[in-house]
């Protein structure tokens, strides 16, 4: 009940509602019965003149009545005849059914034939009826924009949310629409600008690579021609990893076709490439570890992290393959020196190297990103932990075949 209460705003905004107009009823209640009450004092406690006739309708005394003291009392009147005679007359409190509600002659005010308590519980009722449809249409425009939020806040840029009615939750929603407008308009700017630069790039480096080819065998320039190589390589998967990580964050482009992937297939391919052990966990085969997917993808989320497990770790690199009921999992284990906890998620991001390993052979930084982007378009996930004989381990969890 606490956590109805504490993660939805209609659940607050009705019990509120309810419990102010209950509090209300209550003083209410109490005010108007305290004025009766005084009414009702008021008129028993005023002297009553009484007059005193004979059989034949003759005036023979008069006198007047006032209230008694004291519980179940009732009238006391005080008559004196013509003859000088005085007598005193008391006429009691009729009794009532047990559960009737009286206070003596006079008019009643407020009447509520089942007592208060039931009558603030009918009240609570009504209003907690009445006010809830109320109250929710309210918040399911905040819900709807929440929601519309959360899925921009997640890379769906081009979502927009509904902006109906006058008042500010339509406001607020109108603002949010302009903003994500503008800001996917910006980021849809800016990847069509990095994209066609990086794509302009590749004529200026081929025609640096043919140049280099010129140079002829001559051994004098072999370290020059090797060095200028060595670049053109680097910049060439520069350019190749912007241009992938361009369109993968562009969730309406076209990545390719989505087929059965063999990963046992294509693990074994990319180990044998770079000489990495391959261990296939027992009671696993082809169809526990079939997922759908880009075989280009999967098969380049395995060669970057067998590229930088070569890179910064150290000794053997093995690659493991696991599954259970639901997901495939491949593990990209090295004997390096590891990564540190608080760096674990950092390490993701693009262009972000661990301190100290910016003059390393090799990299650019994009590696990791371009991991995370292929298994989050997989509908899957990757993380990084440490080894259990040291150094770091890149776990990526992927939805199996169904």
């Amino acid at each position: 009940m606490y956590n109805l209460y504490s993660r939805h705003l209609y659940v607050r905004i009705w019990l509120a509602v309810v419990a102010g107009v209950i509090v209300l009823t209550l003083a209410a209640t109490w005010l108007v019965r305290l004025a009766a009450e005084n009414e009702r004092e008021r008129i028993l406690n005023a002297p009553r003149e009484v007059t005193v006739r004979d059989a034949e309708n003759r005036l023979i005394g008069t006198g007047e009545g006032v209230r008694t003291r004291g519980p179940g009392s009732g009238l006391e009147l005080k008559v004196t005849l013509d003859g000088g005679q005085k007598f005193t007359l008391q006429v009691m409190r009729r009794p009532f059914p047990s559960g009737g509600m009286h206070h003596g002659p006079g008019p009643q005010p407020w009447h509520w034939p089942f007592g208060y308590t039931w009558m603030t519980v009918f009240v609570g009722i009504a209003v907690a009826l009445g006010v809830y449809p109320i109250v929710r249409r309210l918040t399911k425009r905040l819900e709807a924009l929440q929601r519309g939020v959360q899925r921009w806040g997640e890379g769906e840029l081009s979502i927009r949310v509904p902006e109906d009615g006058r008042d500010e939750v339509a406001d607020l929603a109108k603002r949010f629409n302009a903003a994500a407008a503008r800001i996917e308009a910006f980021v849809r700017s800016h990847k069509s600008l990095l994209a066609n630069a990086s794509h302009e790039l590749r004529s200026p480096i081929a025609r640096i690579r043919m140049g280099v080819e010129l140079l002829g065998d001559d051994r004098s320039n072999a370290a020059v021609r090797d060095e200028i190589s060595r670049n053109i390589a680097e910049l060439d998967q520069l350019i190749d990893e912007i241009l992938l990580s361009s369109r993968l964050d562009t969730r309406e482009a076209d990545i390719g076709t989505i087929e059965s992937v063999d990963l046992i297939g294509l693990a074994a391919e990319e180990c044998a490439r770079v000489g990495a052990d391959l261990d296939v966990a027992e009671g696993t085969d082809s169809a526990t570890l079939t997922v759908p997917g880009v075989s280009r993808l999967l098969r380049r989320a395995i060669r970057n992290l067998l590229e930088n497990a070569r890179r910064y770790g150290a000794g053997e690199v093995q690659i493991r393959l696991e599954s259970d009921a639901r997901n495939a999992r491949i593990l990209v284990s090295d004997h390096g020196p590891g990564v540190p906890p608080e760096l674990r998620e950092r390490i993701f991001e693009p262009f972000y190297r661990l301190p100290g390993a910016s003059e390393k052979t090799g990299g650019v930084g994009l590696g990791l990103a371009l991991v995370k982007s292929i298994a989050e378009r997989h509908s899957g996930t990757v993380r990084c932990e440490e080894s259990e004989g040291g150094g770091g381990r890149f776990v990526i969890t992927l939805p199996r075949q169904t």
